[in-house]
């Protein structure tokens, strides 16, 4: 009898250890679902930044004045005036042309002699140059939080013609330059220049560099 009664609770342990381990991955699968329902220990939350950026218009072509100083080797340094207008190819590469006028001072050996060497209006000097710029590191600048323009630092070249001393001489002009988005609509310009051209007023032929200093502002059309 004692004998049959461990019979009996053997085959039951036995049956029972084989059903645990027939169950066993379904326990596991049901575990693996509740795990991944489950919500994760910490909840990111990330909250974007909103600003208002201004963005070059749709236009191609710009157009504006600027105002500086303008050293005109042996004359002095004086205040320029001009205009320029730029047109766009894409959005690294522009053409531009510009006008700039100063009138010029006297030279040190006309102030130790006490001659004059040029009329009035011969001391007038006109330039106009047609250039490429390109926009070497375009960025943005920001104000606050919510606010942002873009900028452009950029370089030029190219060539022209400059009326002074009652001829006209080819010029050749580099630079460098920084454009600042205001608006949609509106830049401003802080740009330096070298205007290079010969000159034989001294009796000697030279090569003179001109240096140009000027800021200004333009429109997008």
């Amino acid at each position: 009898m004692e004998a049959r009664f461990w019979s009996v609770l053997l085959k039951r342990l036995i049956t029972f250890v084989l059903g645990l381990w027939l169950m066993s991955p379904l326990v596991t699968y049901a575990a693996d679902i509740l795990k991944s329902q489950s919500p994760p220990v910490i909840q990111p939350e990330v909250k974007r930044s909103e600003f208002d950026e201004a963005r070059i218009d749709t236009e191609n072509f710009e157009l504006g004045f600027y105002t500086g100083l303008m050293s005109v080797e042996d004359f002095g340094t004086n205040p320029v005036y001009g205009l320029r207008l730029a047109y766009h190819i894409n959005e690294n590469v522009f053409l531009e042309a510009a006008y700039g006028t100063t009138t010029t001072g006297k030279t040190s050996f006309e102030r130790l002699n006490n001659v004059n060497l040029l009329t009035a209006a011969q001391r007038k000097l006109t330039y106009y140059n047609l250039s490429f710029g390109y926009n070497l590191f375009t960025g943005e600048v920001f104000f606050g939080r919510s606010t942002a323009f873009n900028t452009a630092l950029y370089i030029i070249a190219g060539g022209g013609s400059t009326e002074f001393a009652g001829d006209n001489r080819f010029t050749m002009n580099f630079g460098v330059g920084y454009r600042f988005i205001a608006a949609d609509w509106l830049a401003v310009h802080v740009d330096m220049r070298d205007h290079i051209f010969d000159i034989d007023l001294l009796g000697q032929p030279k090569t003179t560099h001109n240096l140009e200093l000027h800021i200004g502002t333009t429109i997008f059309f």
